[in-house]
């Protein structure tokens, strides 16, 4: 019997991407973002658009509960091969572009649970965005359409090659052959609904599945996907 095996796991990892090396910021900004959601021991992978002093900043990730898998190569490629830190490849480019339409509705964020009805703040201090982006075209190969304030529907399907990304939920009226992203910066909740699922990739905050994972008997199906109670994908098949 051979003494080394090799097996996948499905792995709930996050992106971070750094516009700024000011270490009492970083530290700031985590730590207000991490008290909001259950983010303690998620695995993380390092983006950054600034040099930064690396092996500090891997140990401030650590002391806020992250843990911190490789960096992204760039300017931060050459830092962390000199400490045998690993180096993924950048991305290749998409391009960006616009949804057809947005709706926007402003939505109160709900009070802390220790906060008494008398502590709760005015509803013009409280409030936030949610956005609903619409999109009437087939996505086609190269391209990206992100929406990080909230739901995104496709109303054609998406091309092998182009990604959706959302912060909260997506639903696409087509066939699926790319990367649909949903629950982006770590909302379990979010939910995929597709017409039929041909996908390179499905996630659903951090956690995802590639094409050769995805369960057989949801292929080219209509699919609805979530996260359960274990924090792993679940796909539904569903009749229309």
């Amino acid at each position: 019997m051979a003494d080394i095996r090799i097996t996948g796991r499905m792995v709930n990892f996050s992106r971070i991407t750094f516009d700024t090396n000011d270490h009492d910021v970083i530290r700031q900004q985590l730590s207000n973002i991490l008290n909001e959601g259950s983010y303690q021991g998620t695995v993380v992978i390092i983006d950054s658009t600034v040099e930064q002093e690396l092996i500090a900043l891997i140990q401030l990730l650590v002391s806020l509960g992250l843990q911190p898998m490789a960096v992204i190569d760039g300017i931060l490629g050459d830092e962390a091969r000199a400490i045998q830190f690993p180096v993924l490849p950048a991305d290749q480019p998409l391009q960006r572009i616009k949804a057809t339409t947005e709706q926007v509705a402003i939505v109160e964020k709900p009070a802390p649970a220790q906060a008494s009805p008398e502590t709760k703040k005015p509803l013009n201090n409280n409030a936030v965005a949610h956005i609903t982006s619409y999109h009437d075209e087939i996505l086609r190969t190269g391209q990206s359409l992100v929406q990080d304030q909230g739901d995104i529907i496709l109303k054609a399907g998406m091309n092998s090659g182009s990604e959706v990304i959302a912060s909260g939920n997506i639903h696409i009226y087509g066939t699926v052959r790319g990367r649909v992203i949903a629950g982006a910066g770590g909302h379990a909740a979010a939910r995929i609904f597709c017409q039929s699922l041909e996908a390179e990739l499905v996630s659903i905050a951090g956690t995802y599945c590639v094409a050769d994972d995805i369960p057989k008997h949801v292929v080219k199906k209509p699919v609805h996907i979530y996260l359960n109670e274990k924090q792993e994908l679940e796909f539904e098949a569903l009749e229309l």
